[in-house]
């Protein structure tokens, strides 16, 4: 087989796998024209379309399937056998590629990265942060990191640090004007900002002591997607905000943010890093593992 013919064997693949051109060159390192230029002649050299193509969307053919169902697994060897090369090198070589909530990647790698990096100078490590909900087998990461409550089926899931808490806090000026809540059903009388998903769905803010449970819906004049600014939203005294209790440590440190509700918030569930189980787990990513297992 000539190279130019795995080259666009492999553009196909990531074009099929993805469902489309700008995420597959995003993943072969290329432009969107190369790729589609590459399956062009695939195209036109075995002669069968194998994509079905429109201005939105990208679909397989009969064709188009039963290829990507034979290529898969090849590639898959592929990846399998470069991998295995690692064993000749004193450190895992190739990239990465990691997708974590944008609210918790920092405390996630921010610790880790300079050690990892400084300890396997070849690996190449690429992390995708956002709170959107993400298929990484679709989005073509190796791993993602998530709560242990948002885990889909088919995923291998390892523990890794740190385990989270959310925190109410708001400014001194906030409660200069406000009583500070001693239960969360008290914060009905107060302002509070919603937090939301990039989809805009909102989530409650939840409290637990001694096995009580209580879920509150918040109501104010603010409504945020993200954490940065929630805590910007509550140093300026406009409302309370729930957010990482690591996030606004510092804020809490200087007496720039004050602290409520402590004891009615728990640590969350663990976070893991995961994985498609039945995918072959590289040299690159366990070194990754290993350095954020519990």
């Amino acid at each position: 087989m000539r190279a130019t013919d795995l080259s666009e064997l492999a553009a196909f693949d990531a074009v099929a796998r993805h469902r489309s051109f700008r995420r597959a060159s995003e993943e072969r390192g290329v432009t969107a024209s190369a790729i589609s230029h590459a399956v062009r002649n695939l195209e036109d050299r075995v002669g069968i379309r194998l994509l079905n193509r429109t201005t939105r969307s990208v679909s397989l053919t009969d064709a188009g399937a039963m290829l990507l169902a034979r290529l898969s697994p090849a590639f898959g060897e592929i990846g399998s056998a470069l991998d295995a090369l690692n064993q000749y090198r004193e450190t895992p070589f190739g990239k990465v590629r990691i997708n974590a909530p944008n609210s918790i990647a920092p405390f996630v790698f921010g610790p880790i990265m300079g050690r990892l990096l400084g300890s396997n100078p070849h690996l190449e490590l690429e992390i995708v942060a956002t709170d959107r909900l993400v298929d990484i087998v679709e989005e073509g990461f190796d791993a993602g990191v998530r709560l242990g409550e948002s885990l889909r089926d088919g995923m291998t899931a390892v523990k890794i640090r740190p385990r989270l808490r959310l925190a109410v806090v708001g400014s001194p000026a906030y409660f200069e004007r406000h009583p500070m809540p001693r239960t969360p059903v008290d914060l009905k009388d107060h302002a509070c900002i919603r937090n939301i998903y990039p989809n805009g769905t909102a989530y409650a803010w939840e409290f637990n002591r001694a096995g009580q449970v209580i879920t509150f819906e918040p109501t104010g004049p603010l409504t945020l997607d993200d954490h940065e600014l929630m805590i910007e939203a509550a140093k300026s005294g406009v409302a309370l905000a729930y957010v990482w209790a690591d996030r606004a440590e510092p804020l809490i440190a200087n007496g720039q943010l004050v602290e409520c509700l402590a004891s009615w918030c728990a640590p969350e569930d663990w976070l893991y890093l995961y994985y498609p189980t039945r995918r072959h787990i590289s040299a690159g990513l366990r070194a990754v593992i290993d350095a954020l297992r519990i």
